[in-house]
């Protein structure tokens, strides 16, 4: 995750608030799935403008890390609006701003692809879940190898990162959670019906008791 500053960030945050975009509409019912059963103290990666916040029960004590600061007056209007309570931080995935094993659940949508250092990313969510903590995710990732869109993800990949701000369209995403050291990783795939990011994978990752 970068952080960031100035006018590009400003824009990006008043671009992402004001979008409702053919993928959120049709991810809806993920997100609900996601976050609705969750409770304990839950910290959620890159909450953007909250598209999340209202399937968020009551049970949680939520945490925002954000690192562009602009998004965070939209994130507090969309709390508002939801009812939803969060504390909101500043700083990114590679180094998250808190303790070991400090929360119970750490949620991660549409943003990995996006992150500098997915490896680091992984580590650090690791780091701050508690012994048997839950990572769970939705993220778009990298079509199936020699088909035509892997193809086009590959070649569109210089003018998609600088259209959305960093974001890679053809990461193997699954596979870097699947060897970060998580206990019981459970990965579906679906697809959603958009150009070039409509391969995605939803799941949770739990972290190991110290035991095992």
């Amino acid at each position: 995750m970068k952080k960031h500053s100035g006018i590009i960030s400003r824009f990006n945050a008043w671009r992402l608030n004001k979008s409702r975009s053919k993928g959120n509409e049709q991810i809806e019912e993920h997100r609900k799935e996601l976050c609705s059963g969750l409770s304990g103290r839950v910290l959620e990666i890159g909450p953007g403008t909250g598209s999340n916040l209202e399937y968020y029960s009551n049970k949680v004590t939520l945490t925002g890390l954000e690192p562009n600061p602009h998004m965070q007056k939209y994130l507090n209007k969309k709390a508002r609006q939801t009812g939803t309570s969060i504390e909101i931080i500043t700083g990114t995935s590679e180094e998250i701003p808190a303790a070991d094993e400090s929360f119970d659940a750490v949620v991660s949508t549409l943003v990995l692809c996006s992150v500098e250092s997915l490896k680091k990313s992984l580590s650090e969510i690791k780091r701050v879940l508690k012994t048997g903590g839950q990572f769970l995710f939705i993220e778009h990732v990298a079509a199936p190898k020699s088909t035509w869109l892997r193809a086009a993800q590959a070649f569109l990949k210089p003018f998609w990162k600088w259209k959305t701000d960093g974001c890679h369209p053809d990461r193997e995403t699954w596979k870097s959670i699947e060897k970060a050291g998580f206990d019981h990783v459970e990965i579906e795939h679906f697809r959603l019906s958009l150009f070039l990011v409509g391969p995605h994978i939803m799941g949770k990752a739990v972290k190991a008791n110290k035991s095992s």
